[in-house]
């Protein structure tokens, strides 16, 4: 699931500006001689600030935030960062960058078009460029894959064959000029390999899917990339193709899996099933010993199976397999589970509180009327909030028996939510807050891609569909139906 981009250029009387930003701190001597000396200067200025503050992390540890002054600027030296990727956040939205001692990283951003605006200058700078442009590479092959996976296999070979060359000539060329660190020359070169790997994987997923008809066409060391995969990377592991690409090979394992061992292969390619989630989990607690890492996949993998779980059965298999891994998070998974228990299919949202942009609370046996689906959402998650919101706005549309309310999270926040629906024009007579909850606020934001089809009486008949389904459409057709 993409959100679509669209390029916004720094406007010349700002871009002006933040070159004299640039020179003053030059002059003023915060980024030093860098040379000369161990320190790493990271600053900027970032334009529509969505927060008053970034945060600066590595290996999924805070190192520092850093608050935006009056002119929404920011900026410090650091004496004792080690060279690596590093992860630069400015809520909701996220992005890497390379840091070596020596490095003096100034960063501009226009967060009304976040990956797009980015722009990294300074002494190093170059560096974090380099893996900005692979990113927004990497996303143009979500709709490269889409066209390219209908071609042959060979053909596909030798397209992405190019693709790996063409990057590896530019970052040759440009590590004679700029002098690369050999340090960031194997992170350079392995990105290049992930995104090709990863290239492959999609295809491989789709063309087993779509295309049977190509899968005897597959030159036998088409997937021979799977040979050279390093689960343990600890310099990557803060990279979004490194991670994309395991995320996307331990789908594509589990349906492997899947289709040795079952004889109804269609249901091996639902991804949110708990058999394949399962497996998903199995292999990632046995391929990776970097418990960061390690984590990241088993709490996205977790979420996902506890909020798609139609049985009680089935959550509490998910936590013995949680408890036997010896999982980190596990009371999080527990707490989880409790909510998830509450919203199975055939259980009841009548006697559940929610609260109407008049301040009245309400139990949803009073709202719900006719068939619903409801959806959550957080004022935390602005980008993604306006996506879904655009998808129910033409859903509304096409399917005008039925009601989609937007259910608000953020207990508490009141005002802002309010405000939040005057800004971006959203139908107040189907939006609700969540009240009379004791649950914490971040277990709720594991449903923001989680849809409830309700019938009349308040009852769940599916919960196990997410935005971004490509079953979502049939499915609501068939719930409409009934």
């Amino acid at each position: 699931m993409e959100r679509p981009k669209s390029f916004i250029p720094i406007p010349r009387m700002k871009y002006c500006y933040f070159l004299s930003l640039c020179y003053a701190l030059i002059i003023s001597g915060c980024t030093g001689d860098s040379k000369e000396n161990d320190t790493i200067y990271l600053g900027g200025q970032i334009n529509n600030p969505e927060t008053d503050f970034v945060v600066i992390s590595k290996e999924n540890e805070i190192i520092d935030t850093l608050f935006l002054d009056a002119k929404n600027q920011f900026g410090k030296n650091y004496q004792k960062l080690e060279a690596g990727i590093y992860t630069f956040n400015h809520p909701p939205e996220s992005q890497i960058m390379y840091m070596e001692p020596g490095d003096s990283v100034l960063i501009y951003l226009n967060t009304l078009s976040f990956d797009e605006s980015l722009n990294f200058s300074g002494s190093g700078s170059e560096k974090s460029n380099f893996l900005l442009d692979m990113f927004l590479k990497n996303e143009l092959n979500n709709e490269l894959i889409l066209t390219y996976y209908k071609i042959a296999p060979s053909e596909f070979a030798r397209i992405t064959d190019s693709i790996r060359q063409q990057r590896i000539d530019k970052l040759n060329i440009l590590s004679e000029d700029r002098e690369f660190s050999e340090e960031f020359m194997e992170i350079a070169r392995a990105s290049i390999d992930y995104e090709y790997f990863d290239l492959r994987e999609r295809y491989t997923f789709l063309i087993n899917k779509y295309r049977k008809d190509f899968i005897d066409q597959f030159p036998k060391d088409f997937n021979n990339y799977r040979n050279e995969i390093d689960f343990n990377n600890r310099e990557l592991q803060d990279y979004y193709v490194y991670t994309n690409f395991i995320d996307d090979y331990l789908r594509s394992k589990a349906i492997e899996y899947c289709t040795k061992t079952h004889n109804e292969h269609k249901d091996c390619y639902n991804i949110n099933s708990y058999k394949n989630i399962e497996r998903r989990i199995i292999l990632i607690d046995s391929l990776s010993n970097i418990e960061s890492l390690k984590n990241e996949f088993l709490d996205r993998l977790a979420t996902q199976a506890i909020v798609n779980a139609e049985k009680a059965s089935r959550i509490d298999s998910l936590l013995r397999l949680l408890k036997n891994i010896e999982y980190t998070h596990l009371k999080d998974a527990q707490e989880l589970a409790r909510i998830q228990k509450v919203y199975l299919n055939g259980q009841s949202l009548a006697d559940l509180w929610a609260m109407n942009t008049a301040g009245q609370e309400m139990t949803y046996g009073e709202i719900i009327k006719r068939p619903t689906v409801t959806y959550a959402w957080s004022l935390y998650a602005p980008a993604h909030h306006r996506w879904q919101h655009n998808i129910i706005k033409t859903l509304r549309k096409k399917y005008p028996q039925v009601d989609f309310i937007g259910v608000n999270v953020d207990i508490n926040d009141r005002e802002e939510w309010l405000r939040t629906l005057e800004t971006f024009g959203y139908d107040k007579s189907f939006e609700y807050q969540i009240a009379r909850r004791k649950i914490s606020r971040d277990s709720y934001r594991r449903y923001l891609n989680k849809l409830f089809f309700v019938n009349n009486d308040a009852i769940i008949v599916k919960g196990d569909i997410q935005f971004g389904n490509t079953d979502f459409e049939e499915e609501l057709e068939k719930f409409i139906a009934q």
